[in-house]
């Protein structure tokens, strides 16, 4: 089996390749160097696995790349991939996801971006039209920067309903659509929004990550700013699944892509330190979507360990069994090859780490 890892830093991306079902990796880069990589993806819906890859240079900007080597060769379009409608006098600040639409549309990319607004693409993520719908929201006005950006973090098309989309953002909270993008009504009820002088408002939640159940569509997790929540019905309601973690506070949520119930997390205090808890290394799994969790250590740092884990800086693989790793503030990355019952270093003294996704190939 040949595993890849692609991994998004503040100065560039990296690829970490394995052999040998993931027991060691080869790790290169930087693509891209003195850019910030916030957002990547890896699409397999296709013969050929295409990578995508969101950049931020100091000097030229935002822009998106493509590669159908599997990183060896990259492809940036003349012009601009995504750009703002004149119309709406924003520019285009960051891309902060890149989200492969259903198998039934190989075709289909979403890009979430800075400031919070959607667009999609119908070349496998070349080119880019703007969700009018989304920036026309009535509610758009009111939607406020949490402290990193204003911005459509995740994006979670729905496996078998291509009309069927979720978007979440900083802040403002999770937004649904059902007619592909057209119309869109918000799904945050029961997300405590502690910040705000209404704790329970219909839009302006500080949402940090969203992920979908493997086997259930309709079962949606979120890490909120102070609070971990369940909704079993796509969002229209949430309940809180914090019992048993050592903070409701952090950024990353994962899905294990293939069994149901089971998610990852990483809890990060909250305030003014945004340490682990105990300033210990610990992920957290849950094999019961939330009702208990267990936290993971095997082969994690046991000292005293301060950098924090990022909203995208976790996933997992589509291997069997599946692979988990997630990435730091300070630059490492670790992995798991048995669904996080044990971890390894898979690479060291990297630039910060802000992203990350993997797969088998």
């Amino acid at each position: 089996m040949t595993a890849l890892l692609v991994i998004g830093t503040g100065k560039g991306l990296f690829l970490a390749r394995s052999e040998d079902d993931r027991a060691s990796w080869e790790v290169t880069g930087p693509h891209f160097p003195m850019t910030g990589v916030y957002s990547v993806a890896i699409d397999k819906r296709r013969g050929r696995p295409r990578l995508l890859a969101g950049m931020t240079s100091s000097h030229f900007g935002p822009s998106l790349s493509t590669s159908d080597d599997l990183g060896h060769s990259w492809q940036e379009p003349d012009h601009a991939p995504l750009a703002f409608p004149a119309r709406t006098g924003a520019t285009l600040g960051r891309v902060w996801q890149i989200a492969p639409g259903p198998a039934a549309e190989p075709e289909r990319v979403y890009a979430g971006v800075e400031p919070s607004a959607l667009f999609v693409s119908a070349d496998g993520g070349r080119t880019y039209e703007f969700v009018d719908a989304l920036w026309d929201h009535p509610h758009r006005p009111h939607w406020e920067a949490g402290f990193g950006g204003q911005a459509v973090h995740t994006v979670l098309p729905h496996p078998a309903d291509p009309g069927s989309l979720l978007i979440a953002m900083s802040t403002g909270g999770v937004y649904r659509s059902a007619d592909g993008g057209k119309s869109w009504r918000p799904g945050n009820n029961g997300i405590a929004a502690g910040f705000l002088p209404d704790p329970f408002p219909e839009y302006g939640q500080c949402v940090h990550k969203v992920a979908r159940d493997a086997a259930d569509p309709d079962r949606l997790y979120t890490q909120n700013h102070h609070g971990v929540y369940r909704s079993d019905n796509g969002g229209s309601d949430w309940r809180s699944i914090a019992d048993g973690l050592p903070s409701d506070f952090g950024f990353a949520m994962v899905a294990h892509p293939r069994r149901a119930d089971v998610i990852y997390n990483f809890p990060i205090t909250a305030g003014d330190l945004r340490f682990p808890p105990d300033e210990r290394c610990r992920v957290y799994r849950s094999a019961d979507a939330g009702a208990s969790w267990q936290p993971l250590t095997a082969g994690l740092p046991e000292g005293p360990f301060y950098p924090a884990v990022l909203r995208d800086a976790m996933c997992a693989d589509d291997a069997d069994p599946a692979g988990v790793y997630f990435g730091t503030r300070s630059g490492e990355v670790y992995g798991s090859r048995d669904e996080g019952d044990s971890w390894s270093l898979v690479a060291a003294h990297l630039p910060d780490v802000l992203c990350v996704r993997a797969a088998e190939l």
